[in-house]
């Protein structure tokens, strides 16, 4: 079939096009976060329970940690999601996705993320929650990614936000001692020179009960059932084994996809559980520890929330440098983890 001579500068022109095409990456352009005024020692904890600052602190690294009073799940975010579009210098009408990762939100329906969206004013955004728990800010970026990737959106809102204080059971001083409050946010759009160079994420749903929390059982005419509240258990020695095997393997492996080797990153920036499994994958990296910054020490385990709070506290001390290589990693309940590595 013959083409027209117009119909082949058009198929020139469209190839052209594509062949100066930048493959964009996906950048965070800022951060914001939000925690509880009240904060709590562990000495205040060791007066109405049997416990200890050093107990505490020696087991986890933790010596306080922000719990909520009046602060919902809805309201941090609220406040993290504000101050990461101010960092960021965007218009909050250009934001078209909103993604917030979290275990503790303050309704089963409406989600958080609509919640977010209409007290920020977001007209234009399509706003939704995951539950990947303490991998919850790392899934939410790569979610956020493919969309930028695959043209659905340009920019971006993704938070991890928690109030664990009301889903732990405060006399069961080997968990209730390790979580805290807050949230954190970060504004995301495609960059033709910065931005998510390699990701890496997984689940093991074989394991999902050494860390969980109920939710409600089956309750209708048919059956009776105990609705009194449930809480997180935790079997902490999986939980353990379970990250200082996974998330150096996962670092691993997301660094050689970046094309860097461990040396070259700049900083860790992982899920804060606990500073034994900071320190151990420090060993295994053969990385200095202080390439791994924390923030457990004043806030605890906030699940969802500890990456991109930690992420904030970084960028707003000035630690953060245009074209840093810096490494992310959540990991938790379900089991899930996710790894990534960007350039900031």
């Amino acid at each position: 079939m013959r083409v027209s001579e117009g119909s082949r500068r058009i198929h020139e022109r469209a190839l052209r096009r594509k062949g100066n095409e930048v493959s964009m990456k996906t950048r965070i352009v800022g951060t914001g976060s939000c925690l509880p005024e009240t904060v709590v020692t562990n000495d205040d904890l060791s007066k109405i329970m049997d416990t200890s600052d050093e107990w505490i602190s020696s087991r986890t690294g933790i010596k306080a940690r922000h719990l909520a009073k009046e602060e919902t799940t809805a309201s941090m975010s609220i406040k993290a999601a504000k101050r990461a579009i101010e960092n960021a210098g965007v218009a909050v009408e250009e934001i078209d996705l909103i993604i917030l990762g979290t275990v503790s939100a303050d309704y089963v329906t409406p989600s958080c993320a609509c919640e977010v969206q209409a007290a920020i004013g977001a007209v234009n955004a399509v706003a939704f929650d995951i539950n990947a728990a303490c991998s919850g800010f790392m899934f939410a970026l790569n979610i956020s990614n493919a969309y930028i990737q695959a043209g659905l959106c340009k920019t971006a809102l993704i938070l991890g936000a928690e109030t664990l204080s009301k889903v732990v059971d405060w006399g069961d001083r080997s968990t209730c001692v390790l979580f805290g409050d807050g949230a954190g946010a970060a504004v995301v759009r495609g960059d033709e020179k910065y931005g998510l160079l390699a990701f890496d994420q997984g689940s093991d749903g074989t394991k999902a009960e050494v860390l969980a929390c109920p939710g409600r059982t089956n309750n209708n005419p048919l059956i009776q059932t105990d609705q009194r509240l449930k809480f997180v258990h935790m079997d902490g020695q999986e939980v353990y084994k379970f990250a200082v095997t996974t998330v150096p393997a996962s670092l691993q492996k997301t660094i050689q996809a970046a094309g860097l080797t461990p040396e070259e990153i700049d900083y860790f920036a992982l899920h804060q559980a606990n500073i034994r499994i900071l320190q151990s994958v420090s060993k295994r990296l053969h990385i200095p520890e202080d390439k791994f910054p924390v923030s457990l020490d004043h806030c605890g385990n906030i699940s969802a929330a500890s990456v991109p709070i930690l992420l904030d506290e970084m960028n707003r001390r000035g630690l953060l440098k245009t074209g840093m290589k810096v490494a992310l990693s959540g990991f938790g309940g379900g089991l899930t983890w996710a790894s990534a590595v960007i350039e900031w």
